[in-house]
């Protein structure tokens, strides 16, 4: 207890630089650890950056990332952790600026004092379209050691499907330019503040995979013992609670020794110009965890300005201060750094899972072959035209000895007839199913749009199949029948073979060299047999593909259909920017927090990554959503799968913890017939699936990841994590065994007196008995549990840890 004059302060000054009395009362003034960079330019063994083509070369192919630019100076501070790097960049001719991990051991300097918190990383892979991972060692003074699985995304892509930290905005090739954006990815680990860091080795390169691992800086986070709660980061954002309250994200760190707990923390801002509307709260924060806690403020800060955070509660009353905080909602404009503001709202963050169809005339053909052999059915035209040099799957011959050689792409549009369509079935399902938003294929590459596309084309279901608005169809169900579905629209921004598309038509990679590459080419199709040019009917010939076509209808979806959702596909050529900063301007006078997938051609405007078909092995900070087809290996209709060939129920679930865990959302797919009916294997399963889904729905949505960890494997154990801010779930993904009665878990969990543990949806399961072994990350949480409460679920078993 300390006395100040006739206040007394219930707070003990250890190690803290000050304290200030206030004219509300007593409080403490907490000086933050901060950033510790590491210097490893010693281990620098690779160029990344040049000024001119060839000059550097990063991927060992002559290519490299440009000059940083001035945001990226030799002090770089993260916009979302608040980390600060001492970052490279250009160094001079033939000078490296970057290390290529290949287990190289970095000291930390003996005259660093305190604790260590995390350590943050800047990297990179130097392959498109693989991941470089490995193993991070950290070695204690202790000699114990840790382990992180370091990620790092691909530097450059041409769909942009992960935006990095660091954007530039074009790559060197050996001879020119590409202007495709490049990237550089931060990367954090959590550490056990309890253990004093002595070094760091790097992963070695031949665990990396396809890619290898570039490390530009290493920045570590320090823990002062002088306090148990600490704020590492302000972070205003662009989204709003109800009322136009400004969502504001505030980093809190415990770096003490005791968890948090009890009535927790507040947490409120202070500045001029705007006042806290609706406090921040932290129930429960543990030795080593990480949580962001929003707060929603009023009002427009005169440009950057100081700042105080608050926080108050049984750990006393501490204000953190920062400099140059903005606060205010902007106005969007088409600028790439006003753009890269807008993220994904906290509504799409909450939603999980989505069901995405794919939907079209490509449904009549039906076929992509079966694995291992198969490919994207939605691409029959693309395929059955690119014979032989990209035809994997033989879609020439089925071509041929279905239809004939006189047939053409467009004969698909009579027999695209939606006769079984029932779209309040459709919406019954995604409801049943346990999902929160959909996405449908507004028009695919081939061109042909299921919505109403006014005058920009005629090549649409309203004028040809079912002569139905099958967009508004679908979206007047869900908005009558499932109102808490999300809806959103795919849109392909390139179209394969219209003549006006010529003019920005691309090859996804070098013909010349790799000649079955990916290609876009704005020139109408030919008859693969004959020769012969195919129709591309309903084609209405504009003088600018991009300004009469592709951006009024993207104004069509949001302004007409009010798409919750704008995902893209392929990118290149486009008018993302001014589509962007119309649809946000109009969206937040409406009330309404919309979102852009990484597939608009523009990084900066890409509110969540997209990877396809994938997961990751540790929780990725920025949001991402997985999309995957229930069928093996194609989104439309694949008449060449077999049943038993989708995926089940089983797997559904398993995949969808995975990636909620990592900090994931997951868009599964569905391919519907050309008359609107559903394959039965994946009514089915989605209706199996969703049962489980409703029932544990708390350990699902609106959740978030948990910074110490994702997951735990080995020993029997296949674990996942999610939390909220009153509870903490143990998902195992494998039924767990009760030794004795007795399921153990690994890790450092969150949890203390007086918490209740469940078996969640079970009857009989609640208020279980615990108990913990062990210290620091070494603890392990024992549940008393017996075998028949086991018995009672399956494909996912849930405990659940009820904050007292």
């Amino acid at each position: 207890m300390v006395v100040l004059g006739s206040i007394e302060c219930s707070f003990t000054i250890t190690r803290l630089e000050q304290a200030e009395i206030s004219s509300a009362g007593c409080f403490v003034l907490v000086s933050r650890a901060g950033s510790i960079s590491l210097d490893i330019s010693a281990h620098f063994n690779n160029k990344a950056f040049g000024t001119y083509p060839g000059e550097a070369s990063f991927d060992g192919l002559g290519q490299s990332y440009p000059p940083p630019l001035a945001a990226y100076a030799a002090s770089y501070t993260s916009s979302k952790s608040g980390i600060v790097y001492d970052f490279p960049g250009y160094t001079g001719p033939k000078q490296p600026d970057n290390v290529v991990s290949a287990g190289q051991r970095i000291d930390i300097p003996h005259n660093l004092a305190g604790q260590i918190f995390s350590a943050s990383f800047l990297v990179s892979g130097d392959v498109e379209f693989a991941t470089a991972t490995g193993n991070v060692t950290f070695h204690y003074a202790d000699n114990s050691t840790s382990s992180y699985e370091l990620r790092a995304l691909d530097w450059f892509s041409w769909l942009t499907l992960n935006r990095g930290e660091l954007v530039f905005p074009f790559r060197f090739t050996e001879t020119g330019v590409n202007w495709n954006t490049s990237h550089v990815f931060e990367r954090t680990a959590p550490l056990d503040p309890d253990r004093k860091l002595s070094a760091i080795t790097l992963p070695d390169a031949a665990d990396a995979g396809d890619a290898r691992l570039h490390a530009f800086a290493i920045s570590l986070w320090g823990a002062d013992e002088g306090h148990e709660v600490e704020v590492q980061a302000v972070r205003p954002t662009q989204k709003w609670f109800d009322a136009g309250e400004q969502v504001v994200e505030v980093t809190v760190n415990n770096v003490g020794r005791e968890c948090l707990a009890g009535s927790g923390v507040t947490v409120e801002l202070i500045g001029n110009g705007f006042e806290t509307t609706r406090l921040g709260k932290l129930k429960r924060l543990c030795p080593g965890d990480q949580k962001v806690v929003k707060i929603g403020v009023t009002g427009v800060s005169d440009g950057p300005v100081n700042v105080e955070v608050v926080a108050d509660g049984d750990i006393g009353r501490q204000v953190t201060r920062f400099s140059d905080i903005e606060i205010g909602l902007t106005d969007w404009t088409p600028d790439l750094n006003n753009l890269a503001r807008h993220e994904a709202p906290d509504w799409f963050d909450g939603s999980k899972f989505g069901i995405f169809i794919h939907w079209g005339v490509y449904a009549v053909t039906g076929w992509g072959n079966s694995t291992p052999h198969e490919s994207y059915a939605e691409w029959f035209w693309w395929y059955s035209t690119h014979h032989p040099q990209a035809d994997p799957s033989d879609f020439y011959d089925y071509r041929l000895r279905t239809y004939g050689p006189e047939w053409a792409y467009d004969d698909t549009f009579p027999d695209f007839t939606a006769s079984q369509f029932d779209p309040k079935e459709w919406v019954d399902l995604f409801a049943d199913a346990g999902a929160q938003y959909f996405v449908i294929t507004s028009k695919h590459h081939d061109g042909f749009a299921i919505f109403d596309t006014d005058k920009t084309s005629n090549r649409s279901s309203l004028h040809y199949g079912p002569k139905r608005d099958i967009l508004r169809e679908l979206f007047d169900a869900a908005t009558t029948y499932q109102p808490h579905l999300r809806r959103g629209t795919y849109f392909s921004l390139p179209e394969w073979y219209n003549p006006d598309f010529g003019p920005y038509g691309f090859d996804q990679l070098p013909a010349a060299s790799v000649p079955g590459t990916n290609s876009w080419p704005g020139v109408p199709a030919r008859n693969p047999y004959t020769g012969a040019i195919e129709p591309y009917t309903g084609h209405i010939p504009v003088d600018d593909f991009i300004a009469d076509v592709m951006l009024p209808q993207m104004r069509i979806l949001a302004n007409d259909y009010k798409t919750d959702i704008m995902w893209c596909d392929i990118g290149a050529a486009n008018a993302t920017a001014v589509f962007a900063a119309e649809w946000w301007d109009a969206t937040r006078a409406a009330d309404r927090q919309v979102a852009i997938n990484s597939r608009c051609g523009l990084a900066q405007a890409a509110d969540f990554d997209t990877p396809e078909y994938a997961t990751f092995a540790s929780a990725q900070a920025r949001k991402w959503e997985s999309n995957m087809g229930m069928d093996p290996y194609s989104y439309g209709y694949n008449a060449a799968t077999p049943d038993e060939a989708y995926m089940n129920a089983s797997t559904l679930i398993r995949t969808l913890v995975d990636v909620v865990a990592k900090n994931g959302n997951l868009l599964l797919d569905i391919g519907p017939r050309a008359d609107g009916t559903i394959v039965q294997a994946e009514v089915d399963s989605l209706r199996e699936a969703g049962q489980w889904i409703r029932s544990h729905g708390e350990a699902i949505f609106n959740t978030t990841y948990w910074f110490v960890r994702s997951e735990v494997l080995g020993e029997g154990i296949d674990v996942r994590f999610t939390q909220t801010d009153d509870a903490f779930y143990i998902l195992f993904l494998e039924k767990p065994v009760a030794a004795n009665g007795v399921v153990k878990v690994p890790a450092p969990l969150p949890i203390v007196k007086d918490d209740e543990v469940s078996l969640l949806a079970v009857d009989g399961g609640r208020n279980l008995a615990w108990n913990v072994s062990g210290k620091g990350d070494q603890k392990v949480l024992y549940i008393e549990v017996e075998d028949a409460l086991l018995d009672e679920d399956e494909f996912c078993w849930v405990f659940k840890i009820k904050y007292a």
